[in-house]
């Protein structure tokens, strides 16, 4: 697992894990046929949007803690950091 270790194998799935579960999420449980980008137009302007994207984070969270236990922390790093920008944004639209 050693040679798995490095920032970029955790950062990229950072970057990108918020915003697949967000999609999920939306496409399973909101209650309209849209499609995903009409939703975050829709809810932009209330601080839903904001509260969406602690959700989206949730699935970061999880990972950064299954990496730290398993002793691969440049990974666990990397997924905390591309987990940062949807932390930032969503402090400022709550």
């Amino acid at each position: 697992m050693a040679r798995f270790n490095h920032f970029l194998y955790g950062f990229i799935p950072g970057l990108i894990l918020p915003v697949a579960f967000m999609w999920l999420y939306l496409n399973r449980f909101y209650p309209d046929d849209l499609g995903f980008i009409e939703i975050i137009k829709h809810v932009y302007p209330s601080p839903l949007l904001g509260k969406m994207c602690l959700l989206g984070v949730m699935p970061d969270l999880l990972l950064v803690f299954i990496f730290y236990k398993s002793d691969s922390f440049k990974i666990a790093t990397g997924v905390l950091l591309g987990g940062m920008p949807y932390l930032v944004a969503s402090i400022f639209m709550l």
